[in-house]
């Protein structure tokens, strides 16, 4: 028999999350486990929904096989870091991404990665220890494209990333881009609607104003010009929905593609100019927190942001 016992991070969270987190369990044998009480909680029957608290122990008569191997020295201890860190406190990490860097994993970087870098960063200060922890590890708890930059919010613990994420979903957490586009918008400043359809497979999507296809999801895009030349303007942008490339995708609708989009504009002569990725930075975040939250609630009411003028796309707005 294999005994788990509970800590801070694993608490608040399914049993069957848990041990999918935890040990390498087929889904079918975790829940024939758990209805043989193979499986059971503090040595009593269990169910796949139960909440786990802190102190519990779980009780598993379960093969070898099934559990990790011996812990050795982790691997994050040979990366090193290279994290611009905006702010941070015991549970939270705010951190200015750049461009070209993934968050996660994906076809592009299997290493290198925005996540891997802080948790190394956690791991040297003495803050994350891998193998101290049965189920979580410090993560991200919003996403920026590769070729965008900006501040994205990590959790430190359990709690903290359950908040924040609460958070996010309850559009607690106001978020604003600056964006240098092709022309100058007619109008100062302007909220835009529309209705957004994903392509899956090529990885785009395409805006309507109205009669939109089956699928597509109302999107709505806040902005005003902050700088102009003649021939393109730098826009701070709200976003009041959050859908994927929804400032790209949108500003290229009403005719002003992102500077250095090669997705959802022309870019050959962007690229000329040096424009490697799109001109987009997620800038600025304000916590609007609607009530107390004993975890994050030195965040509450806080605003965190980018000087503008140290944005590379930028520069050429703010020349004397």
């Amino acid at each position: 028999m294999h005994e788990l016992k509970i800590l801070k991070n694993d608490a608040g969270q399914r049993l069957d999350k848990f041990i999918t987190k935890t040990l390498h369990l087929p889904t079918s044998l975790l829940h024939k486990s758990i209805r043989l009480k193979k499986i059971k909680v503090n040595r009593k029957r269990a169910e796949a929904s139960q909440m786990l608290l802190e102190g519990d122990t779980i009780q598993c008569f379960l093969a070898d096989e099934f559990f990790g191997a011996p812990k050795s020295e982790h691997s994050l201890a040979s990366i090193h870091p290279s994290l611009t860190v905006l702010y941070e406190d015991e549970n939270i990490l705010l951190a200015d991404k750049r461009p070209g860097v993934s968050v996660h994993e994906d076809e592009h970087e299997s290493a290198n990665t925005l996540i891997t870098q802080i948790q190394a960063y956690l791991y040297q200060k003495g803050e994350y220890d891998p193998d101290e922890e049965q189920s979580f590890a410090p993560a991200l708890c919003n996403r920026i494209d590769r070729n965008t930059g900006g501040i994205v919010i990590a959790a430190k613990n359990a709690e903290a990333l359950r908040v924040m994420n609460e958070k996010i979903k309850n559009r607690e957490i106001d978020k604003f881009y600056l964006c240098a586009v092709h022309g100058v918008p007619k109008k100062e400043s302007d909220t835009l609607h529309g209705y957004l359809l994903k392509d899956e497979k090529k990885k785009q999507v395409t805006v309507f104003d109205k009669n939109p296809p089956r699928g597509a999801k109302e999107i709505v895009t806040r902005y005003r010009v902050i700088a102009k030349r003649e021939d393109s303007a730098l826009l701070e942008v709200e976003l009041l929905t959050g859908r994927t490339h929804q400032i790209r995708a949108h500003m290229a609708h009403i005719g002003h593609p992102l500077l250095g989009d090669g997705k959802y504009g022309i870019n050959r002569e962007d690229r000329r100019q040096g424009y490697r990725y799109q001109a987009l930075y997620s800038y600025k975040l304000r916590f609007s927190f609607s009530d107390e939250v004993t975890v994050l609630d030195s965040l509450r009411g806080k605003e965190f942001s980018i000087k503008k003028s140290d944005i590379y796309f930028t520069k050429e707005f703010f020349k004397s």
